[in-house]
């Protein structure tokens, strides 16, 4: 999930660079997350929570109310539930609303200046030669790719002999490899544990704000800035080393990956295609905004069946007659009408990209919300999708919601992908992906938890688990 307005990710879990298979009980009904009231409403509250769980800086009021307005250390934030006001800085008038220097500081190390960060004509030149690479009819050939990297993660799940399985790591890696192979039709075996473990320490170590980096204007550097740098160095290192051995292998004239796609495809207005560190910072978009995302997104899923053993068992029933390997994965996607409805339902639940943070260029109004020049207005996935005034029972997991003859969703209570002209441009590789992925697991484990600690959902950029709680699998046995 890439390319739109929301908070992209970078993991900010304590979980292991080392791949190890070690992780909730969820009933169907979701336990509502904590609020520490008056805490969370003081400028250090907020900053305190955004910097080890920003889910906590949403106060309960945020949940029942249209707009709530607050002050930060002089500064206004406007937390906007209003659809039309939503409409108006996302769709109507989007050119007034600029990422916060905490964003780029947060995502530049990582992201450099591709299709997420970038703005202006500078944006409109990338969408523009980046989306023909993740057009629909490029399904098939992703398809392929994610059937055959989920086809040997399940044999070797169940060939492994262990007991208890850490599906979150296992996710990680799943959705890493899967990005590897779609982008370069290589096996990320040499480079994912690198990049897991740079994406972790850089999270752990760099990735949370500090107060400095909420206040400091961009230009100013913040003392942890400079370290930033030299993660940035490291991983433009790590991405060349990676499309060099790409281009060292040979394909033949059809496109057979992204990167045959993303490095021959041209901007059709201006003739110009990516080169250089502008080619790598697509890479690195694409690879990390897009594993990482549907990673947390298949674990959410996973989880919360694991809870729910009659959603898991209609899912199964679907998947059961279908052949989802390499050469007829694609063709499965359309019946797999139950499965998507159960992504979408976690995607509800547990939104990867949380919120989105904008700050107003000029005065403005907003719905009939005034918008001061510099105030910051938070647009948040995991407060619309568990909004009391937009959901019935918002906290039930019902995948039914999703299903065809249900009322659809108001357009702006639901927004996994973001909304308006940038809304994610890899959205339907993100739900192709989530959704084979789980018929796969589905259609081969009966899932369950192994213990019953509580799992919190922690937030920084992505929404993450406290912990990875360990699942049981036991093989189906098809006929």
């Amino acid at each position: 999930m890439l390319g739109n307005d929301t908070m992209m990710p970078i993991l900010a879990s304590s979980v292991s660079g080392v791949r190890m298979r070690t992780a909730s009980q969820v009933r169907p009904l979701v336990r509502p997350i904590p609020h520490r009231g008056a805490d969370a409403a003081s400028g250090r509250g907020i900053a305190r929570a955004m910097g080890q769980n920003a889910l906590l800086a949403f106060p309960p009021q945020a949940f029942e109310e249209e707009v709530v307005a607050r002050r930060f250390f002089g500064r206004r934030q406007i937390i906007l539930n209003r659809p039309a006001g939503i409409q108006h800085v996302l769709i109507d008038n989007p050119g007034n609303y600029r990422r916060t220097a905490a964003t780029m500081r947060m995502l530049r190390p990582l992201l450099g200046k591709g299709l997420l960060l970038s703005e202006g004509e500078d944006w409109k030149y990338q969408r523009r030669t980046v989306a023909p690479a993740l057009a629909p009819r490029t399904i098939p050939l992703l398809a392929r790719h994610i059937a055959q990297v989920t086809g040997t993660l399940i044999a070797e799940l169940a060939a492994s002999g262990e007991c208890t399985f850490d599906l979150l790591t296992e996710m990680q890696f799943l959705a890493l490899e899967i990005a590897g192979r779609s982008m370069f039709s290589v096996a990320m075996d040499r480079y994912g544990a690198e990049m897991r473990d740079l994406i972790i320490r850089y999270a752990e170590q760099l990735g949370r704000p500090t107060l400095f980096d909420l206040l400091l204007p961009l230009p100013i550097p913040t003392p942890r800035d400079l370290a930033r740098r030299r993660v940035r160095r490291r991983w433009v290192d790590l991405i060349g080393r990676i499309v060099a051995e790409r281009r060292a292998v040979a394909h033949g004239s059809a496109p057979g990956d992204l990167f045959d796609l993303i490095s021959t495809t041209r901007d059709p207005e201006t003739g110009a295609g990516f080169s250089g560190e502008r080619l790598l910072d697509q890479i690195a978009t694409l690879i990390t905004a897009g594993h990482e995302t549907t990673a947390v997104a298949l674990f959410w899923a996973l989880y919360l069946l694991a809870g729910a053993p009659d959603v898991q068992e209609r899912l199964a029933l679907e998947a059961a007659p279908l052949d989802l390997g390499p050469d007829h994965a694609a063709e499965a996607l359309p019946k797999l009408i139950y499965t998507r409805a159960v992504v979408h339902e976690a995607l509800r639940l547990y939104p990867p990209a949380f919120t989105l943070v904008r700050q107003a260029r000029d005065d403005d109004d907003a719905g009939g919300i005034p918008v001061l020049r510099g105030a910051v207005v938070f647009i948040a996935p995991w407060v619309l999708h568990r909004h009391r005034r937009l959901w019935a029972q918002p906290e039930v997991f019902d995948p039914a919601r999703f299903l065809l003859g249900a009322p659809p969703p108001d357009r702006f209570a639901y927004m996994p992908f973001g909304i308006g002209p940038r809304v994610c441009v890899g959205a339907q590789f993100a739900l192709t992906e989530a959704t084979l992925v789980l018929a796969s697991m589905i259609q081969a484990f009966q899932i369950e938890r192994a213990d019953d600690e509580p799992i919190e959902p922690i937030a920084i950029v992505t929404t993450q688990p406290d912990h990875p709680p360990h699942f049981r699998l036991q093989r189906r046995f098809r006929p």
